[in-house]
């Protein structure tokens, strides 16, 4: 009986064994731990087996069944865990291939998700042109000619200008990124806040700042403007060599820009704010004011990266003529977003 045990085991082994080999031989490249996973496999279903060979001889010194089916009842067990071997081995390959086309899949699909990042970047960095959305703020004030710094007739720190826009950036020439050309349009309001309890006043073709009968908790004269800024901008950029070309990027390097800016006046506003029989009260006062239409001036900026430090003059005077000439002048803060 321990004769016949050891044959079919051994029968079993070698049926597993030639499994294994054919396995092999189909994908002769397996990694360690599938050949560990197989081993495995064959050694569960051998100890599976010889308990099942055991049960059957125990059954047979107990008469409880006879040799003719001692031996049908091996037979079918060794056929048993014989397909039981080459079933699991089978499914060891598929999780294994899966795993490896899965991970193939992820690699080439990180692999076209940097190339396409990596493109992404260039065109949107090195395009001949690119687009920015521009905001600026700061301080704004008008000056007379010959008029100092002590002496101004508008407050420094509440008379303040907003900016908003997109520019557009062109490289001057085909190989070379040091001279830039901005172009764009703007919105810009310009506040201006009179000194000594004072606000405008129309009085036919002229308009002058004069005292205010009630103490203004506020006075603000306000002027919205709509403008072309163009700019010559200087600066440095970083080069990058591909197979599609050249391409520039002009982060973290400093600029300079240099031009000017010219537009419409879109309208004006006084606004007044003071406390009249116990009583706080806004006026709002609308009207041309004798203000020129036509917006013209000088602009600049200096900086490094996304922001700058900006300046503006307008040439054309604040109030037409026969009002004294007051131009108006901000300086403050710009910051270009990509």
């Amino acid at each position: 009986m321990k004769i016949i045990t050891i044959c079919i085991s051994i029968f079993l082994l070698s049926f597993g064994m030639q499994d294994l080999q054919a396995q092999k031989e189909k994908v002769p490249q397996k990694t360690e731990r599938l050949e560990q996973q197989k081993e495995q496999i064959i050694a569960e279903e051998k100890a599976a087996l010889k308990e099942s060979l055991e049960a059957i001889s125990l059954r047979l010194e107990n008469k409880e069944i006879t040799t003719e089916e001692a031996k049908r009842l091996r037979e079918e067990a060794a056929k048993k865990h014989a397909l039981n071997i080459e079933n699991r081995l089978a499914m060891a390959e598929n999780e294994r291939a899966w795993k490896l086309r899965n991970e193939k899949e992820i690699t080439e699909n990180k692999e076209k998700s940097k190339s396409s990042d990596k493109e992404k970047e260039y065109k949107s960095r090195n395009h001949r042109t690119s687009k920015q959305l521009v905001v600026a703020a700061g301080f704004n004030n008008a000056i007379r000619d010959g008029q100092s710094l002590n002496d101004l007739d508008f407050k420094l720190a509440g008379s303040r200008f907003f900016e908003l826009g997109i520019a557009w950036t062109t490289r001057v020439f085909d190989d070379s990124n040091w001279l830039r050309f901005r172009y764009g349009a703007s919105f810009q309001f310009n506040g201006l806040k009179p000194t000594e309890n004072r606000y405008f006043v129309q009085d036919g073709d002229l308009t002058v700042l004069e005292v205010y009968p009630l103490d203004l908790d506020k006075s603000k004269f306000k002027m919205d403007n709509l403008v072309i800024p163009v700019h010559f901008e200087f600066g440095p950029s970083n080069k990058s060599e591909t197979d599609d070309g050249t391409w520039f990027y002009t982060g973290r390097k400093i600029k300079i820009g240099l031009g000017g800016f010219v537009g419409i006046n879109l309208g004006e506003r006084q606004k007044l704010k003071y406390e009249e029989n116990g009583d706080n009260v806004k006026r709002k006062l609308k009207g041309n004011h004798n203000t020129n239409d036509l917006i013209y001036g000088l602009s600049s900026y200096i900086g490094w990266g996304n922001t700058s430090i900006y300046a503006k003059y307008d040439l054309n005077p604040i109030f037409k003529d026969p009002n004294v000439e007051l131009n108006n002048i901000s300086l403050g803060l710009r910051f270009d977003f990509d």
